[in-house]
């Protein structure tokens, strides 16, 4: 490059990257790091030879040159430097530093912290995955399930972390997230809380007063009560901005020694500071003055959002909740959601169909929770329509069954007739092939600036009176595909006309339940309606001429007189009957035994008329 010739840095990234991915890093990187240090200090053209340097290194070996850089490099703006925008060109190198080197481990030094969040927040393109990782880790600290499960140790590091990212965020970038900030901070101190390790909660209690001081700047903070040791002044001391240089104590031949020296008492004045700052009790105060709630300033919560509980993801979650949760706000959010995860989860729910179909049966209102009734209703409906084999035969062999109230039966009848509906409805695909033609229509305009829009009011009165006849009125195509409900309509029909005549303890439909069984003969004939062209409903023409034929059996047998005195209105039925067999069965022997039938009836018509009284 001095000399003015052309050349590549490729070589050289895989010069550097060989020994740097072997045992022989520690001594490269303790002569490499320093070496480009001073060169990159005042030399434009050293730096930007460094950073094509590291942005040729291949991504199998980006992981250890990187961390490499940032374990040794003195301070955050040595670090810029060496490595310049290397996380925004590249994606390796990006998930590194913001995801690897800060939620998957947690061995490097609060040292290490600083350099590399440091490096985040001194360029503006860079100044976006700071905020990017502040939300990530506000996440993973979070958590319960991190809580509980990860060590100390890593909490610890998040939470330094978190600490070190908001004294690098300013003002503006606090206020941007500030909801969420506050929606995560309350999370996370909740998860924190209620641990049973001394230590974990008061991690909780400081990074939230942290976070509280940063997004309450004018206003009340939170404040908590805990024991202030050495680890707790550390971690309190992050959140005071320190001079981003000399970090990392340098080496001895570095010529950094006095920037560092003259960098300590700024932090530790600062430290002392923010130590001061809570206000002391005087001890002579009474106790009324205590107790008093008169100076408490009250905090502002005109733009707090009630944090709602998340509705369960899977299936079993669900029935868990809605079998053994106490949490009534979880358990009104499942209520809500389940209709719609069940729809979008076929597979999951044919798995538990029955079951659930039962919890839902039963299910009864814990709140009072708005439309519970048609919620409840419309899950039942998706299971069903989801899985209809299974849980129709439950739901219509619990329709007779015992300890069932009235309203329960009916429920069940309203069930099957909305989800017969829903499988013999057409699916429609979304897509229509041609529109509704509307008619035209005027709308007057307000006011008196009417004028402008003459043309388009000429237009429409134009087109309202034309007539057309070279296009006619388009049509909707009507949706059309199988009907589902005729291959299950047998589940849905049979069981229910099985025991309509056997009194139960509690249930008789021919006695005093008998508007149960005005619903239940609705039902049956809505299944009917629903199930229409379907095989099932068409009896076989074998057992209609069987029928025809014990007809004329029961009228060559049975006296007249007994027939007339006995049956009348049955005669009068079978004679309707035969006559529309008559007309319209499509077997031909089944018509001619009809007609034999009927001439068998007027023949008993006429021997009663002959015979003396």
């Amino acid at each position: 490059l001095q000399a003015d010739l052309d050349c590549h840095h490729t070589s050289s990234a895989h010069l550097l990257s060989l020994p740097v991915f072997s045992s022989t890093a520690e001594e490269i990187l303790s002569v490499l790091v320093p070496r480009l240090t001073d060169l990159t200090k005042s030399d434009c053209i050293w730096q930007r030879i460094c950073w094509r340097l590291v942005e040729c290194v291949p991504d199998r070996w980006m992981e250890a040159v990187v961390l490499g850089f940032v374990q040794r490099t003195p301070g955050a703006d040595v670090l810029s430097r060496l490595l310049g925008n290397l996380v925004v060109k590249n994606k390796k190198a990006q998930f590194v530093v913001t995801q690897k080197l800060l939620l998957l481990q947690y061995c490097h030094t609060t040292a290490v912290l600083q350099n590399l969040l440091g490096y985040l927040s001194l360029d503006s393109l860079r100044r976006a995955l700071l905020v990017k990782v502040l939300q990530e880790l506000l996440e993973t600290w979070g958590s319960s399930s991190a809580v509980k499960h990860s060590p100390l140790e890593q909490q610890q590091y998040i939470s330094k972390a978190i600490l070190i990212c908001l004294s690098l965020l300013k003002e503006p970038e606090i206020q941007s997230c500030r909801q969420e900030l506050l929606t995560s901070m309350m999370e996370g101190v909740k998860c924190h809380l209620d641990s049973s390790l001394p230590q974990i909660r008061r991690l909780g209690m400081i990074v939230a007063e942290s976070i509280s001081s940063k997004i309450n700047t004018d206003g009340p903070v939170l404040k908590f009560q805990y024991e202030e040791d050495d680890e707790a002044r550390e971690l309190k001391s992050l959140l005071v901005q320190t001079p981003l240089l000399s970090v990392v104590p340098s080496r001895p031949d570095d010529g950094r020694n006095e920037k560092t020296d003259a960098a300590l008492p700024l932090v530790l004045e600062s430290n002392k500071k923010s130590h001061t700052a809570a206000p002391v009790m005087p001890e002579e105060e009474s106790d009324a003055e205590l107790d008093s709630d008169d100076d408490l300033i009250p905090y502002d919560m005109s733009e707090d959002k009630e944090l709602k509980p998340k509705a369960p993801v899977y299936i079993r979650d669900c029935i868990e909740v809605l079998t053994g949760s106490e949490d009534v706000d979880k358990w009104e959010a499942t209520v809500k959601a389940l209709e719609s995860l069940v729809r979008k989860n076929p597979a999951a729910t044919r798995e538990v169909s029955v079951e659930l179909a039962k919890i839902l049966l039963h299910l009864e209102e814990k709140t009072c929770i708005e439309g519970f009734v048609q919620l409840r209703q419309r899950a039942q409906v998706a299971v069903l329509t989801t899985d209809p084999i299974p849980v129709a035969k439950y739901l219509t062999s619990q329709f007779y069954s015992l300890n069932y109230s009235l309203c329960q039966r009916m429920d069940i009848l309203d069930v099957l007739v909305l989800a017969a509906q829903e499988l013999s409805c057409p699916k429609s695909h979304g897509k229509t092939k041609h529109t509704v033609a509307q008619k035209p229509c005027i709308q007057l305009l307000p006011g008196n600036d009417s004028s402008k829009d003459w043309r388009r009011i000429v237009d429409e009165r134009i087109k309202s009176k034309t007539r057309r006849f070279a296009t006619g009125q388009s049509r909707v195509e009507l949706a059309s595909g199988p009907n589902e409900f005729n291959s299950v309509a047998g589940h849905f029909f049979f069981p229910l006309i099985q025991h309509f005549d056997r009194p139960l303890t509690t249930f008789d439909l021919l006695g005093e339940d008998h508007f149960v069984l005005g619903r239940l003969v609705h039902t049956l004939a809505v299944l009917m309606y629903l199930a229409v062209n379907t095989v099932s409903w068409l009896s076989n023409r074998y057992v209609r001429q069987g029928l025809l034929s014990c007809v004329s059996s029961t009228l060559l047998s049975v006296p007249a007189e007994r027939l007339l005195e006995d049956m009348t209105e049955e005669l009068l039925e079978t004679q309707s009957w035969l006559g529309d067999v008559v007309e319209k069965d499509p077997d031909g022997e089944c018509r001619r035994l009809a007609l034999q039938n009927l001439l068998l009836m007027e023949n008993l018509k006429q021997k009663l008329k002959t015979i003396p009284s």
